[in-house]
């Protein structure tokens, strides 16, 4: 598929007409086990010398599908699939870091994420320090000969701040890093991250790539342009492997993440995805760039509406010709800006909170990227966990309000956001 255009990968791309039934919708396999040929071909795949399905928990037919889908959306040279996107993001961070390690990250990201950096890798003895992903020198400043990644989301949660991804993959790069981009509300349709320099790319797979609040998971896809081999900051990619009578998985070469995070990571922490919500994001992948593009229009439409209106006290969203974001979202988002974005109404929490509950047509809900306009108040919910310092760093106020813009009809969008601003404002 390497010469056909996106819209064409992403409905045919990672399967061929199977050859039994000829089906020409890829098959749901709902098996946990496959049959060995012989006692020899059981060893060699274990042994990892021979490609080949042994049990769901490390590979499966449709996963299979997903997973080579994504990576060929991405431009990357594998990828795979996890339970969810949490799970995708823990597990990247555990098969590059453990204990002693650093990790730099983003303080502009979903307040989960910071939670699990903050707290839970730190309980693992995984410190992660937080910088302001706009300021240069913050990156440069927290590496030190343990850092093992930078990680950051392209479009941050919630307020749809953009990062400078070449500037800070030079950073990394220089020190002999490599960059894990977070693209969940970009997807491969918005924006290349592999292409500017990115080394690892995640996604939850549970928003914009299944796209109807149907399913969870998350995936993980390796450029394969990192190079572990004889770096000095990565020994355990460059020593014989006990679990695999002694394999060096930095001899593999490009794919050393990606098979080290399968074959070892995977293996042991057994976050896989279901073959039935593998097939369900493959189903809703045909379908992205559609949506993106209605989802993308939808919210700029909502954000420059939102702009106009006199009750409104800020709106976050990357195209505005105010936006301090509008260059970065301009060289990196050429297909459009995302549909999740933040914006506040003069009086505060209260207004807010009134805002909020007199909507009819958007659904209340902790979730992002389904064709349903969604709304919910962050400082009391998806970054509930951070602390008043932590809200301020992530540019999160009590009126702070996360729009995810669905693909319902512009007007009624927009007459239900009106309709509700004026209980909320009294008007």
């Amino acid at each position: 598929m390497k010469d056909y255009k996106f819209d064409t990968k992403a409905i045919h791309s990672g399967y061929e007409i199977e050859k039994s039934t000829h089906s020409v919708v890829p098959p749901l396999y709902l098996t946990n086990a496959y049959q060995f040929d012989n006692v020899d071909h059981a060893q060699s795949l274990f042994e990892l010398k021979e490609e080949g399905n042994i049990y769901t928990r490390l590979q499966n037919p449709t996963n299979d599908i997903l997973e080579k889908k994504i990576s060929e959306l991405e431009d990357g040279v594998g990828a795979l699939a996890f339970s969810t996107g949490h799970a995708a993001i823990f597990n990247t961070i555990i098969n590059l870091a453990e204990n002693g390690d650093e990790i730099v990250s983003s303080n502009q990201i979903y307040g989960g994420a910071i939670n699990l950096f903050g707290v839970t890798l730190e309980r693992l003895g995984i410190k992660v320090k937080f910088v302001n992903p706009n300021n240069l020198d913050e990156w440069e400043n927290a590496v030190t000969d343990k850092t093992k990644a930078f990680f950051f989301e392209i479009v941050g949660n919630p307020n749809a701040s953009v990062v400078d991804i070449e500037a800070v993959a030079s950073i990394a790069h220089k020190n002999g890093i490599p960059v894990i981009v977070d693209s969940t509300f970009t997807t491969p349709y918005l924006c290349k991250p592999i292409h500017y320099g990115a080394d690892i790319v995640i996604h939850s797979a549970t928003k914009f790539l299944g796209g109807h609040s149907a399913v969870m998971g998350g995936i993980v896809v390796d450029s394969g342009k990192f190079v572990y081999k004889n770096n000095k900051r990565f020994p355990r990619y460059n020593e014989p492997d006990q679990s695999y009578h002694g394999i060096v998985f930095a001899d593999l070469k490009e794919t050393a993440f990606i098979a080290r995070l399968r074959a070892l990571i995977m293996r042991d922490i057994g976050a896989s995805l279901s073959p039935f919500n593998a097939f369900m994001l493959i189903m809703g992948i045909e379908t992205l760039s559609l949506r993106m593009r209605k989802h993308c229009d939808n919210a700029k439409r909502v954000a420059e509406y939102l702009l106009s209106n006199p009750n409104v006290s800020f709106v976050n969203y990357p195209s505005l010709e105010n936006s301090p974001y509008k260059n970065l979202a301009d060289k990196y988002l050429s297909n459009g800006c995302g549909s999740v974005f933040t914006f506040g109404l003069k009086g505060g929490r209260e207004t807010g909170k009134k805002f909020i509950n007199s909507l009819k047509l958007f659904r209340h809900v902790a979730n992002v990227g389904d064709v349903r306009s969604l709304v919910i108040h962050p400082a009391t919910t998806t970054h509930s966990q951070l602390s008043s310092q932590q809200l301020i760093d992530a540019g999160i106020s009590e009126d702070t309000v996360r729009l995810s813009i669905g693909i319902e009809d512009i007007d009624d969008i927009i007459n239900d956001l009106e309709q509700a601003i004026n209980i909320a404002t009294n008007k």
